[in-house]
């Protein structure tokens, strides 16, 4: 569950700043580079958590 969340999160943040960002640069939105900048965000962000930053007991 704890990935789904990390993905979901991921997906909506990065396509909702890449839409305004877009908006803002007079550009067409591009859906398909959102979806794959989101995809590279959420992988860094579960390989972060569970792994390099987990702490020691």
């Amino acid at each position: 569950m704890k990935y789904f969340a990390t993905i979901f999160w991921a997906v909506v943040i990065i396509v909702v700043v890449a839409y305004v960002l877009s908006s803002m640069a007079g550009q067409a939105f591009n859906f398909a580079s959102a979806i794959s900048i989101a995809a590279v965000f959420a992988i860094a962000a579960i390989v972060l958590g569970e792994g390099i930053l987990k702490e020691e007991k």
